[in-house]
């Protein structure tokens, strides 16, 4: 497992894994380091090189994106069975790249617009609706740089504060109906497994169990499952948390996360979400042959 935090969701996953009869290392992406040539492309760690794993979870966090995506494309070079593939841990976690995708695969969402000019400010207003309105950080996780605008002037002022510090964002409609509510969809290996209803906390727009949010269980319908497990699709995860809005003219995607914690929705579910992570991989992966030194 590629991870570099000993919580919750690294705990299950070994505990889960050796309860199994798996050896479960856990790795340190930042100090992987990588020989990359056609003979021989390897990863290596404290001066070793890593033996052939049978299969990778990466739990890649958002501070080191572009790093830890490195370090899942060798091993996919070198075809380790990857639970999520770089590509889809890039796309997903470029939340300006993700909308585009989803726009692309007819996945509904929030209306959602991108401009770099200070010129185009009203017009960027437009594009998405009235106030209030939602201004996200890029870059944003954990419910972390999202800002609601009550009015057009709040998002005018909200916006040219994040172009004063030159950061990139989008404006988003704000989905009233949710009233400070989303649904949490934990998909693996292409079916909804469990799902559980995040409410913030009081006063506070944002649903994140990390900002004190509240999670309980809940049941959704034919077509939010569909959704939750075509979005998993559009990005090639095997693992993934996908967050809907329950709007009024049916969900929206709201965010696709390729690294969920698992804490939560185990909780809020009562379901073992790291056995069936690894019943998916037990049934996709091949163990590799053990390699046995010659002996004269």
């Amino acid at each position: 497992m590629l991870s570099r935090e000993a919580n919750y969701s690294t705990a299950r996953l070994v505990a889960e894994g050796e309860e199994r009869g798996h050896v479960v290392e856990v790795i340190d992406t930042t100090r992987c380091y990588m020989a990359i040539n056609a003979l021989s492309p390897d990863v290596y760690y404290d001066g070793k090189r890593l033996p052939r794993y049978d299969a990778i979870i990466p739990r890649i966090g958002a501070s080191i994106t572009s790093y830890g995506t490195a370090v899942v494309r060798q091993f996919e070079t070198i075809g380790t069975y990857c639970v999520n593939g770089s590509t889809g841990i890039t796309q997903s976690r470029d939340k300006l790249c993700a909308h585009q995708l989803m726009a692309r695969h007819k996945i509904g969402m929030p209306n959602t617009a991108f401009a770099a000019s200070p010129k185009d400010t009203d017009s960027l207003i437009g594009l998405v609706g009235t106030a209030p309105l939602i201004v996200k950080l890029l870059e944003s996780t954990q419910g972390k740089g999202v800002v609601l605008a009550e009015t057009k002037k709040a998002a005018q002022s909200v916006i040219d504060a994040f172009r004063g510090l030159k950061a990139n964002f989008l404006v988003q409609d704000f989905v009233k109906e949710a009233a400070g509510e989303d649904i949490r969809c934990l998909v693996v290996g292409g079916k909804v497994v469990a799902a559980m209803k995040r409410t913030g906390a009081e006063g506070d727009f944002r649903s994140n169990l990390h900002r004190g949010g509240s999670a309980q269980m809940v049941r959704i319908s034919k077509e939010e499952r569909e959704l939750a497990v075509k979005a998993a699709r559009v990005f090639g995860l095997k693992l993934a948390g996908v967050d809907l809005l329950r709007a009024e003219a049916g969900p929206k995607v709201l965010e696709v996360n390729s690294s969920p914690g698992l804490e939560g929705i185990e909780k809020a579910s009562g379901k073992n979400i790291a056995g069936l992570l690894y019943d998916h991989i037990e049934a996709h992966v091949r163990p590799q042959p053990v390699r046995r030194r010659k002996t004269d």
